[in-house]
């Protein structure tokens, strides 16, 4: 049973950064990918980035490019989303999720999901 944990969510002021933390069990992730999502209250969820797990190539959308940072540990089944000149903007609650195939931002093709941790950025 795959199992994904997130942490790393807190409080902090605009400018400030944090670093989120997926824990991943349960898979072999040769060929995957793991995505970062993010949702707002009264908003849609939206992916934030994504890393191959075996080639390490990355992706985002315009609205974190240069502030967020993907990436992983094989070795500890691990992704880390590192956010810096965090925004109030970026406040939602941060999910990540297992995509089982080639790239995608479409959140219905991912298959795994964590619970999900708050990240709140005051200004």
């Amino acid at each position: 049973q795959v199992q994904l944990v997130e942490s790393g969510g807190g409080l902090v002021q605009a400018g400030g950064s944090l670093r989120l933390s997926c824990a991943a069990s349960g898979h072999t992730f040769n060929s995957d990918f793991m995505g970062w999502f993010r949702q707002a209250p009264g908003k849609e969820r939206e992916f934030v980035a994504a890393i191959s797990w075996s080639r390490g190539w990355t992706y985002y959308p315009d609205s974190v490019k240069g502030r967020f940072t993907i990436s992983r540990d094989n070795a500890k089944n691990t992704v880390y989303l590192q956010m810096t000149s965090l925004k109030p903007e970026d406040t939602a609650v941060y999910y990540c999720a297992v995509r089982c195939g080639s790239m995608t931002m479409a959140i219905s093709e991912y298959k795994y999901w964590g619970q999900g941790t708050q990240v709140t950025v005051s200004s």
